[in-house]
Protein backbone atom coordinates (compact mmCIF):
# COMPACT_ATOMS: atom_id res chain seq x y z
CA UNK A 1 0.00 0.00 0.00
CA UNK A 2 1.22 3.52 -0.74
CA UNK A 3 2.41 5.55 2.20
CA UNK A 4 -0.05 7.99 3.74
CA UNK A 5 1.37 11.18 5.24
CA UNK A 6 0.88 10.45 8.93
CA UNK A 7 2.65 13.66 9.95
CA UNK A 8 -0.29 15.73 8.75
CA UNK A 9 -3.32 16.36 10.92
CA UNK A 10 -6.03 13.72 10.41
CA UNK A 11 -8.24 16.23 8.60
CA UNK A 12 -5.59 17.47 6.16
CA UNK A 13 -4.31 13.93 5.61
CA UNK A 14 -7.79 12.84 4.56
CA UNK A 15 -8.16 15.73 2.15
CA UNK A 16 -4.86 14.80 0.48
CA UNK A 17 -5.81 11.21 -0.27
CA UNK A 18 -6.24 10.63 -4.04
CA UNK A 19 -9.74 9.22 -3.69
CA UNK A 20 -11.66 9.43 -6.99
CA UNK A 21 -15.17 9.53 -5.52
CA UNK A 22 -16.31 11.98 -2.89
CA UNK A 23 -19.38 14.02 -3.89
CA UNK A 24 -21.10 12.23 -6.76
CA UNK A 25 -24.44 12.46 -8.55
CA UNK A 26 -24.47 9.26 -10.63
CA UNK A 27 -25.46 5.59 -10.50
CA UNK A 28 -23.79 2.80 -12.48
CA UNK A 29 -26.44 1.62 -14.94
CA UNK A 30 -26.08 -0.08 -18.31
CA UNK A 31 -22.29 -0.13 -18.18
CA UNK A 32 -21.74 3.57 -17.45
CA UNK A 33 -22.17 6.27 -14.85
CA UNK A 34 -25.50 7.97 -15.48
CA UNK A 35 -27.04 11.04 -13.90
CA UNK A 36 -29.42 10.19 -11.06
CA UNK A 37 -33.07 11.14 -11.43
CA UNK A 38 -33.34 11.77 -7.70
CA UNK A 39 -32.62 15.19 -6.23
CA UNK A 40 -32.36 14.00 -2.61
CA UNK A 41 -28.85 13.31 -1.33
CA UNK A 42 -27.18 11.51 1.56
CA UNK A 43 -23.98 12.57 3.27
CA UNK A 44 -21.06 10.22 3.83
CA UNK A 45 -19.50 10.73 7.26
CA UNK A 46 -16.00 9.79 8.38
CA UNK A 47 -16.68 8.10 11.75
CA UNK A 48 -13.17 8.85 12.99
CA UNK A 49 -13.74 12.62 12.83
CA UNK A 50 -17.51 12.98 12.57
CA UNK A 51 -16.96 15.08 9.45
CA UNK A 52 -18.88 14.87 6.17
CA UNK A 53 -16.46 14.07 3.34
CA UNK A 54 -18.74 12.80 0.58
CA UNK A 55 -22.30 12.52 -0.64
CA UNK A 56 -24.37 10.41 -3.02
CA UNK A 57 -27.80 10.57 -4.64
CA UNK A 58 -30.73 8.90 -2.88
CA UNK A 59 -32.08 6.78 -5.69
CA UNK A 60 -35.79 6.97 -6.48
CA UNK A 61 -38.26 4.81 -8.40
CA UNK A 62 -37.00 5.99 -11.80
CA UNK A 63 -33.41 5.16 -10.88
CA UNK A 64 -34.45 1.75 -9.59
CA UNK A 65 -36.47 0.89 -12.68
CA UNK A 66 -33.61 1.98 -14.92
CA UNK A 67 -31.13 -0.25 -13.10
CA UNK A 68 -33.38 -3.32 -13.04
CA UNK A 69 -34.38 -2.75 -16.66
CA UNK A 70 -30.73 -2.64 -17.72
CA UNK A 71 -30.07 -5.90 -15.88
CA UNK A 72 -33.17 -7.56 -17.34
CA UNK A 73 -32.35 -6.43 -20.87
CA UNK A 74 -28.79 -7.71 -20.57
CA UNK A 75 -30.00 -11.06 -19.22
CA UNK A 76 -32.65 -11.54 -21.89
CA UNK A 77 -30.22 -10.63 -24.67
CA UNK A 78 -28.04 -13.59 -23.72
CA UNK A 79 -24.76 -11.74 -24.29
CA UNK A 80 -23.71 -12.87 -20.82
CA UNK A 81 -25.96 -15.79 -19.90
CA UNK A 82 -25.39 -17.33 -23.32
CA UNK A 83 -21.64 -17.63 -22.80
CA UNK A 84 -20.05 -20.81 -21.57
CA UNK A 85 -19.20 -20.59 -17.89
CA UNK A 86 -15.53 -21.01 -18.82
CA UNK A 87 -15.78 -17.81 -20.88
CA UNK A 88 -17.41 -15.95 -17.98
CA UNK A 89 -14.62 -17.25 -15.74
CA UNK A 90 -12.11 -15.40 -17.89
CA UNK A 91 -13.98 -12.17 -17.16
CA UNK A 92 -13.91 -12.97 -13.43
CA UNK A 93 -10.13 -13.28 -13.54
CA UNK A 94 -9.84 -9.96 -15.37
CA UNK A 95 -12.09 -8.32 -12.76
CA UNK A 96 -9.77 -9.70 -10.06
CA UNK A 97 -6.75 -8.12 -11.76
CA UNK A 98 -8.51 -4.77 -12.08
CA UNK A 99 -9.54 -4.78 -8.41
CA UNK A 100 -6.00 -5.46 -7.26
CA UNK A 101 -4.78 -2.56 -9.39
CA UNK A 102 -7.08 -0.31 -7.31
CA UNK A 103 -6.08 -1.67 -3.89
CA UNK A 104 -4.92 1.59 -2.33
CA UNK A 105 -7.89 3.77 -3.24
CA UNK A 106 -10.24 0.95 -2.30
CA UNK A 107 -8.66 0.66 1.14
CA UNK A 108 -8.63 4.40 1.83
CA UNK A 109 -12.21 4.88 0.69
CA UNK A 110 -13.40 1.94 2.78
CA UNK A 111 -11.64 3.25 5.89
CA UNK A 112 -13.07 6.73 5.46
CA UNK A 113 -16.57 5.32 5.05
CA UNK A 114 -16.77 3.01 8.05
CA UNK A 115 -13.68 3.59 10.19
CA UNK A 116 -12.15 0.16 9.63
CA UNK A 117 -8.40 0.40 10.24
CA UNK A 118 -6.03 0.16 7.29
CA UNK A 119 -4.79 -3.07 8.85
CA UNK A 120 -8.22 -4.45 7.93
CA UNK A 121 -9.02 -2.66 4.67
CA UNK A 122 -5.56 -3.08 3.15
CA UNK A 123 -6.49 -6.68 2.44
CA UNK A 124 -9.92 -5.95 0.95
CA UNK A 125 -8.77 -5.87 -2.68
CA UNK A 126 -6.73 -9.06 -2.43
CA UNK A 127 -9.56 -10.87 -0.70
CA UNK A 128 -12.13 -9.70 -3.25
CA UNK A 129 -9.83 -10.72 -6.08
CA UNK A 130 -9.35 -14.10 -4.44
CA UNK A 131 -13.10 -14.65 -4.33
CA UNK A 132 -13.48 -13.89 -8.03
CA UNK A 133 -10.59 -16.20 -8.85
CA UNK A 134 -11.96 -19.01 -6.71
CA UNK A 135 -15.36 -18.94 -8.37
CA UNK A 136 -13.69 -18.87 -11.79
CA UNK A 137 -12.40 -22.37 -10.98
CA UNK A 138 -15.98 -23.67 -10.69
CA UNK A 139 -16.89 -23.18 -14.35
CA UNK A 140 -16.80 -26.94 -14.84
CA UNK A 141 -19.69 -27.32 -12.37
CA UNK A 142 -21.89 -25.60 -14.96
CA UNK A 143 -20.28 -26.58 -18.24
CA UNK A 144 -19.62 -30.29 -17.80
CA UNK A 145 -22.44 -32.59 -18.99
CA UNK A 146 -24.42 -34.17 -16.16
CA UNK A 147 -26.29 -37.23 -17.43
CA UNK A 148 -28.02 -39.42 -14.85
CA UNK A 149 -29.46 -42.85 -15.71
CA UNK A 150 -32.86 -43.55 -14.17
CA UNK A 151 -32.54 -46.05 -11.28
CA UNK A 152 -35.09 -48.38 -12.88
CA UNK A 153 -33.47 -48.13 -16.31
CA UNK A 154 -34.98 -47.35 -19.69
CA UNK A 155 -33.98 -43.71 -19.99
CA UNK A 156 -31.60 -41.03 -18.70
CA UNK A 157 -31.90 -37.41 -17.66
CA UNK A 158 -29.57 -34.58 -18.57
CA UNK A 159 -29.44 -32.03 -15.75
CA UNK A 160 -28.94 -28.47 -16.95
CA UNK A 161 -27.87 -25.63 -14.70
CA UNK A 162 -29.28 -22.33 -15.90
CA UNK A 163 -28.76 -18.83 -14.44
CA UNK A 164 -31.66 -17.78 -12.29
CA UNK A 165 -31.98 -14.23 -13.70
CA UNK A 166 -31.67 -10.72 -12.30
CA UNK A 167 -30.24 -10.75 -8.78
CA UNK A 168 -30.69 -8.05 -6.13
CA UNK A 169 -27.52 -7.89 -4.02
CA UNK A 170 -27.83 -5.84 -0.82
CA UNK A 171 -24.74 -5.29 1.29
CA UNK A 172 -23.99 -4.14 4.87
CA UNK A 173 -21.62 -1.41 6.02
CA UNK A 174 -19.07 -3.41 8.02
CA UNK A 175 -17.35 -5.10 5.04
CA UNK A 176 -18.84 -3.18 2.11
CA UNK A 177 -16.65 -4.76 -0.57
CA UNK A 178 -16.22 -8.40 0.26
CA UNK A 179 -19.81 -8.92 1.39
CA UNK A 180 -20.88 -7.75 -2.07
CA UNK A 181 -18.27 -9.80 -3.88
CA UNK A 182 -19.24 -13.09 -2.21
CA UNK A 183 -22.63 -12.58 -3.86
CA UNK A 184 -21.53 -11.02 -7.13
CA UNK A 185 -18.81 -13.49 -8.12
CA UNK A 186 -21.02 -16.63 -8.07
CA UNK A 187 -23.91 -14.71 -9.64
CA UNK A 188 -21.70 -13.68 -12.56
CA UNK A 189 -20.21 -17.12 -13.05
CA UNK A 190 -23.72 -18.58 -13.08
CA UNK A 191 -24.67 -16.20 -15.90
CA UNK A 192 -26.92 -13.92 -13.86
CA UNK A 193 -27.07 -10.14 -14.04
CA UNK A 194 -27.15 -8.00 -10.93
CA UNK A 195 -28.32 -4.80 -9.27
CA UNK A 196 -26.26 -3.85 -6.22
CA UNK A 197 -27.53 -1.64 -3.42
CA UNK A 198 -24.76 -0.80 -0.92
CA UNK A 199 -25.50 0.15 2.68
CA UNK A 200 -26.29 3.82 3.21
CA UNK A 201 -23.15 4.63 5.29
CA UNK A 202 -20.78 3.01 2.74
CA UNK A 203 -21.88 3.96 -0.79
CA UNK A 204 -18.57 5.07 -2.31
CA UNK A 205 -16.04 2.21 -2.10
CA UNK A 206 -18.27 -0.08 -4.18
CA UNK A 207 -17.94 2.40 -7.07
CA UNK A 208 -14.32 1.32 -7.38
CA UNK A 209 -15.52 -2.25 -7.97
CA UNK A 210 -17.82 -0.94 -10.71
CA UNK A 211 -14.83 0.72 -12.37
CA UNK A 212 -12.95 -2.58 -12.22
CA UNK A 213 -15.88 -4.41 -13.81
CA UNK A 214 -16.10 -1.88 -16.62
CA UNK A 215 -12.34 -2.04 -17.20
CA UNK A 216 -12.55 -5.83 -17.40
CA UNK A 217 -14.92 -5.49 -20.35
CA UNK A 218 -18.02 -7.01 -18.75
CA UNK A 219 -20.94 -6.32 -21.12
CA UNK A 220 -23.15 -3.32 -20.40
CA UNK A 221 -26.05 -3.96 -18.05
CA UNK A 222 -24.65 -7.14 -16.50
CA UNK A 223 -23.73 -5.32 -13.27
CA UNK A 224 -25.57 -2.22 -12.07
CA UNK A 225 -25.33 -0.23 -8.85
CA UNK A 226 -27.46 2.46 -7.28
CA UNK A 227 -27.33 4.19 -3.92
CA UNK A 228 -30.22 4.92 -1.64
CA UNK A 229 -32.06 4.31 1.58
CA UNK A 230 -33.40 1.15 3.13
CA UNK A 231 -36.73 1.94 1.50
CA UNK A 232 -35.05 1.73 -1.90
CA UNK A 233 -33.65 -1.65 -0.92
CA UNK A 234 -37.13 -2.80 0.03
CA UNK A 235 -38.47 -1.77 -3.38
CA UNK A 236 -35.56 -3.55 -5.08
CA UNK A 237 -36.35 -6.78 -3.20
CA UNK A 238 -39.98 -6.61 -4.37
CA UNK A 239 -39.33 -5.49 -7.96
CA UNK A 240 -41.21 -7.80 -10.37
CA UNK A 241 -38.18 -8.34 -12.60
CA UNK A 242 -35.89 -9.49 -9.77
CA UNK A 243 -35.52 -13.29 -9.67
CA UNK A 244 -33.21 -13.77 -6.67
CA UNK A 245 -32.26 -11.76 -3.55
CA UNK A 246 -29.07 -11.98 -1.49
CA UNK A 247 -28.78 -9.88 1.66
CA UNK A 248 -26.27 -9.48 4.47
CA UNK A 249 -27.33 -7.42 7.46
CA UNK A 250 -29.35 -7.44 10.63
CA UNK A 251 -31.77 -10.18 11.62
CA UNK A 252 -34.80 -7.83 11.88
CA UNK A 253 -34.30 -6.56 8.33
CA UNK A 254 -33.59 -10.09 7.15
CA UNK A 255 -36.95 -11.25 8.52
CA UNK A 256 -38.74 -8.59 6.48
CA UNK A 257 -36.86 -9.56 3.34
CA UNK A 258 -37.62 -13.25 3.94
CA UNK A 259 -41.31 -12.44 4.38
CA UNK A 260 -41.40 -10.46 1.14
CA UNK A 261 -39.56 -13.18 -0.78
CA UNK A 262 -41.82 -15.84 0.70
CA UNK A 263 -44.87 -13.99 -0.54
CA UNK A 264 -43.30 -13.70 -3.98
CA UNK A 265 -41.91 -17.27 -3.99
CA UNK A 266 -38.53 -15.65 -4.71
CA UNK A 267 -35.30 -17.43 -3.73
CA UNK A 268 -33.32 -15.60 -1.05
CA UNK A 269 -29.98 -15.98 0.71
CA UNK A 270 -29.71 -14.26 4.09
CA UNK A 271 -26.54 -13.87 6.14
CA UNK A 272 -27.70 -12.19 9.34
CA UNK A 273 -26.64 -11.48 12.90
CA UNK A 274 -24.58 -13.53 15.30
CA UNK A 275 -23.72 -13.96 18.95
CA UNK A 276 -20.97 -16.51 18.70
CA UNK A 277 -19.05 -18.14 21.54
CA UNK A 278 -15.43 -19.01 22.13
CA UNK A 279 -15.43 -22.13 24.30
CA UNK A 280 -12.17 -22.15 26.23
CA UNK A 281 -11.19 -25.61 27.45
CA UNK A 282 -9.23 -26.02 30.70
CA UNK A 283 -6.06 -27.07 28.82
CA UNK A 284 -5.99 -23.90 26.70
CA UNK A 285 -2.60 -22.58 25.68
CA UNK A 286 -2.69 -18.96 26.75
CA UNK A 287 -0.32 -17.77 24.04
CA UNK A 288 -2.55 -19.28 21.36
CA UNK A 289 -5.54 -17.56 22.92
CA UNK A 290 -3.68 -14.27 23.11
CA UNK A 291 -2.46 -14.46 19.52
CA UNK A 292 -5.94 -15.08 18.10
CA UNK A 293 -8.07 -13.07 20.50
CA UNK A 294 -8.55 -9.79 18.66
CA UNK A 295 -8.89 -11.31 15.20
CA UNK A 296 -11.36 -13.98 16.31
CA UNK A 297 -13.33 -12.10 18.96
CA UNK A 298 -13.17 -8.36 18.20
CA UNK A 299 -12.24 -8.15 14.53
CA UNK A 300 -12.96 -4.80 12.88
CA UNK A 301 -13.63 -3.12 16.24
CA UNK A 302 -16.20 -5.77 17.07
CA UNK A 303 -18.21 -5.03 13.92
CA UNK A 304 -18.07 -8.49 12.38
CA UNK A 305 -21.02 -10.86 12.23
CA UNK A 306 -19.31 -14.13 13.14
CA UNK A 307 -16.85 -13.07 15.84
CA UNK A 308 -16.99 -14.80 19.22
CA UNK A 309 -17.76 -11.94 21.58
CA UNK A 310 -18.86 -14.40 24.28
CA UNK A 311 -15.90 -16.12 25.94
CA UNK A 312 -16.98 -19.16 27.94
CA UNK A 313 -14.13 -19.79 30.38
CA UNK A 314 -13.50 -22.63 32.86
CA UNK A 315 -13.90 -21.84 36.56
CA UNK A 316 -10.52 -23.44 37.26
CA UNK A 317 -8.75 -20.73 35.21
CA UNK A 318 -11.37 -18.00 35.10
CA UNK A 319 -9.49 -15.07 36.67
CA UNK A 320 -6.32 -15.94 34.76
CA UNK A 321 -8.23 -15.75 31.47
CA UNK A 322 -10.04 -12.56 32.48
CA UNK A 323 -6.69 -10.92 33.19
CA UNK A 324 -5.16 -12.15 29.93
CA UNK A 325 -8.10 -10.89 27.85
CA UNK A 326 -8.11 -7.50 29.59
CA UNK A 327 -4.38 -7.07 29.07
CA UNK A 328 -4.51 -7.99 25.39
CA UNK A 329 -7.52 -5.80 24.61
CA UNK A 330 -6.38 -2.76 26.60
CA UNK A 331 -2.88 -3.07 25.14
CA UNK A 332 -4.07 -2.88 21.53
CA UNK A 333 -3.88 0.54 19.90
CA UNK A 334 -7.07 2.50 19.37
CA UNK A 335 -6.96 5.57 17.19
CA UNK A 336 -7.01 6.92 13.65
CA UNK A 337 -7.98 4.14 11.22
CA UNK A 338 -5.56 5.62 8.68
CA UNK A 339 -2.59 5.36 11.03
CA UNK A 340 -0.30 2.37 10.83
CA UNK A 341 -0.58 0.19 13.90
CA UNK A 342 -4.18 1.04 14.76
CA UNK A 343 -6.08 -2.06 15.86
CA UNK A 344 -9.37 -0.56 17.03
CA UNK A 345 -11.05 2.26 15.14
CA UNK A 346 -14.37 4.01 15.77
CA UNK A 347 -17.88 2.64 15.58
CA UNK A 348 -19.00 2.96 11.98
CA UNK A 349 -21.86 5.39 12.63
CA UNK A 350 -23.05 7.69 15.37
CA UNK A 351 -26.13 5.54 15.79
CA UNK A 352 -24.00 2.43 16.34
CA UNK A 353 -21.80 4.35 18.79
CA UNK A 354 -24.83 5.19 20.91
CA UNK A 355 -26.09 1.61 20.71
CA UNK A 356 -22.78 0.24 22.00
CA UNK A 357 -22.77 2.69 24.93
CA UNK A 358 -26.34 1.66 25.75
CA UNK A 359 -25.27 -1.98 25.94
CA UNK A 360 -22.38 -1.06 28.23
CA UNK A 361 -24.79 0.77 30.54
CA UNK A 362 -27.10 -2.25 30.57
CA UNK A 363 -24.23 -4.57 31.51
CA UNK A 364 -23.23 -2.42 34.46
CA UNK A 365 -26.86 -2.14 35.57
CA UNK A 366 -27.23 -5.94 35.47
CA UNK A 367 -24.14 -6.52 37.60
CA UNK A 368 -21.37 -7.36 35.13
CA UNK A 369 -17.83 -6.36 36.19
CA UNK A 370 -16.10 -3.98 33.79
CA UNK A 371 -12.46 -5.04 33.72
CA UNK A 372 -11.26 -2.56 31.11
CA UNK A 373 -12.86 0.12 28.93
CA UNK A 374 -16.54 0.83 29.41
CA UNK A 375 -16.77 4.43 28.23
CA UNK A 376 -16.28 6.74 25.24
CA UNK A 377 -12.64 6.95 24.21
CA UNK A 378 -10.97 10.30 24.79
CA UNK A 379 -8.91 11.06 21.70
CA UNK A 380 -7.36 14.36 20.74
CA UNK A 381 -7.58 16.82 17.87
CA UNK A 382 -9.82 16.02 14.93
CA UNK A 383 -10.50 12.57 16.40
CA UNK A 384 -12.16 14.11 19.45
CA UNK A 385 -15.45 14.22 17.55
CA UNK A 386 -15.17 10.65 16.29
CA UNK A 387 -17.41 7.77 17.35
CA UNK A 388 -14.87 5.94 19.50
CA UNK A 389 -15.77 3.57 22.34
CA UNK A 390 -12.99 2.09 24.45
CA UNK A 391 -12.54 -1.64 23.80
CA UNK A 392 -14.39 -3.16 26.73
CA UNK A 393 -14.16 -6.43 28.64
CA UNK A 394 -16.86 -7.55 31.07
CA UNK A 395 -16.38 -10.38 33.56
CA UNK A 396 -18.96 -12.05 35.84
CA UNK A 397 -21.39 -12.09 32.94
CA UNK A 398 -24.33 -14.48 33.15
CA UNK A 399 -26.05 -16.01 30.12
CA UNK A 400 -29.24 -14.06 30.94
CA UNK A 401 -27.67 -10.59 30.59
CA UNK A 402 -28.40 -8.56 27.46
CA UNK A 403 -24.73 -8.37 26.51
CA UNK A 404 -24.62 -12.19 26.55
CA UNK A 405 -27.78 -12.62 24.44
CA UNK A 406 -27.94 -9.76 21.93
CA UNK A 407 -25.61 -8.78 19.11
CA UNK A 408 -23.81 -5.58 20.13
CA UNK A 409 -21.70 -5.01 17.01
CA UNK A 410 -19.07 -3.04 18.85
CA UNK A 411 -15.84 -3.54 20.83
CA UNK A 412 -17.34 -5.40 23.80
CA UNK A 413 -16.36 -8.87 25.07
CA UNK A 414 -18.33 -10.81 27.69
CA UNK A 415 -16.64 -13.55 29.74
CA UNK A 416 -18.95 -16.21 31.15
CA UNK A 417 -17.78 -18.79 33.68
CA UNK A 418 -18.61 -22.50 33.47
CA UNK A 419 -18.04 -25.34 35.93
CA UNK A 420 -15.37 -27.57 34.42
CA UNK A 421 -15.09 -29.98 37.35
CA UNK A 422 -16.93 -32.69 35.41
CA UNK A 423 -16.12 -31.78 31.78
CA UNK A 424 -17.26 -29.21 29.24
CA UNK A 425 -20.93 -30.10 28.83
CA UNK A 426 -21.99 -26.92 30.64
CA UNK A 427 -19.80 -24.81 28.31
CA UNK A 428 -21.38 -26.40 25.24
CA UNK A 429 -24.86 -25.85 26.68
CA UNK A 430 -24.11 -22.15 27.25
CA UNK A 431 -22.67 -21.81 23.74
CA UNK A 432 -25.83 -23.33 22.26
CA UNK A 433 -28.20 -21.31 24.44
CA UNK A 434 -28.67 -18.59 21.85
CA UNK A 435 -31.06 -17.70 19.05
CA UNK A 436 -28.11 -17.31 16.69
CA UNK A 437 -25.78 -19.80 15.05
CA UNK A 438 -23.19 -18.21 12.79
CA UNK A 439 -19.63 -18.67 14.11
CA UNK A 440 -17.71 -20.02 17.06
CA UNK A 441 -14.31 -21.14 18.28
CA UNK A 442 -12.89 -23.82 20.56
CA UNK A 443 -9.60 -22.97 22.25
CA UNK A 444 -7.68 -26.05 23.41
CA UNK A 445 -4.22 -27.59 23.41
CA UNK A 446 -5.69 -30.80 21.97
CA UNK A 447 -6.93 -30.22 18.43
CA UNK A 448 -8.76 -33.55 18.20
CA UNK A 449 -10.70 -32.73 21.36
CA UNK A 450 -11.37 -29.29 19.89
CA UNK A 451 -12.88 -30.83 16.74
CA UNK A 452 -15.18 -33.05 18.82
CA UNK A 453 -16.40 -30.06 20.85
CA UNK A 454 -16.82 -28.04 17.63
CA UNK A 455 -19.12 -30.75 16.26
CA UNK A 456 -21.42 -30.25 19.25
CA UNK A 457 -21.74 -26.48 18.79
CA UNK A 458 -24.93 -25.61 16.92
CA UNK A 459 -23.47 -23.15 14.44
CA UNK A 460 -22.77 -22.86 10.74
CA UNK A 461 -18.99 -22.48 11.18
CA UNK A 462 -16.67 -23.26 14.08
CA UNK A 463 -12.89 -22.89 14.25
CA UNK A 464 -10.37 -24.66 16.44
CA UNK A 465 -7.96 -22.12 17.97
CA UNK A 466 -8.75 -19.56 15.25
CA UNK A 467 -11.52 -18.50 12.87
CA UNK A 468 -11.35 -17.72 9.17
CA UNK A 469 -13.52 -17.92 6.08
CA UNK A 470 -12.58 -20.47 3.43
CA UNK A 471 -13.66 -19.45 -0.07
CA UNK A 472 -14.12 -23.12 -0.92
CA UNK A 473 -16.29 -24.03 2.10
CA UNK A 474 -19.91 -22.98 2.69
CA UNK A 475 -20.50 -20.13 5.13
CA UNK A 476 -23.94 -19.47 6.52
CA UNK A 477 -25.97 -19.24 9.68
CA UNK A 478 -28.45 -21.35 11.52
CA UNK A 479 -31.58 -20.18 13.32
CA UNK A 480 -31.72 -16.35 13.51
CA UNK A 481 -28.37 -16.07 11.75
CA UNK A 482 -29.81 -16.62 8.31
CA UNK A 483 -30.89 -18.87 5.45
CA UNK A 484 -28.71 -20.47 2.81
CA UNK A 485 -24.94 -20.27 2.42
CA UNK A 486 -22.28 -18.33 0.56
CA UNK A 487 -18.84 -19.49 -0.66
CA UNK A 488 -18.02 -22.87 -2.14
CA UNK A 489 -19.95 -24.75 -4.83
CA UNK A 490 -22.95 -24.43 -2.52
CA UNK A 491 -22.80 -20.65 -2.88
CA UNK A 492 -22.76 -20.99 -6.67
CA UNK A 493 -25.84 -23.23 -6.65
CA UNK A 494 -27.86 -20.42 -5.07
CA UNK A 495 -27.70 -18.55 -8.40
CA UNK A 496 -28.67 -21.49 -10.59
CA UNK A 497 -31.99 -23.03 -11.51
CA UNK A 498 -32.11 -26.67 -12.54
CA UNK A 499 -33.79 -28.37 -15.49
CA UNK A 500 -33.97 -32.12 -16.12
CA UNK A 501 -34.29 -33.19 -19.77
CA UNK A 502 -35.42 -36.81 -19.96
CA UNK A 503 -34.38 -38.91 -22.98
CA UNK A 504 -33.97 -42.52 -24.04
Amino acid sequence: MSTVNLHSSPRSMRAELPIPYRHVDTHFIGGQWVQAHAVDRADVVDPATGQVWGSVPQGNEKDLNAAVSAAKTAFDAGTWSGLQAAERAQYLNRIADEIEARADILSWTNSLENGSPLAETAGAAANAAGIFRYFSTLAHVIDEPDVRPAPRGGFSSTVKRDPIGVCALIAPWNFPINLVVIKLAPALLAGCTAVIKPASPTPLSIRIIMDAIAAAGVPAGVVNMLTGSGQLGDRLVKHPDVAKVAFTGSTPVGRKIAAACGELLRPVTLELGGKSSAVILPDVDTETLRANLVRSCLRNTGQTCYISTRLIAPASRYEEIVQLVAEEISGSVQGDPLANGTVFGPCATESQYRTVLEYIDSAEAEGARCVTGGKPAELEGDLESGFFVEPTVFADVTPQMRIAREEIFGPVISIIEYDDSSGVDEAIAIANNTEFGLGGIVFTADEETGKKVAEKIDSGSVGVNFFASNHAAPFGGRHDSGMGVEYGPEGLHAYLTFKSIHHR
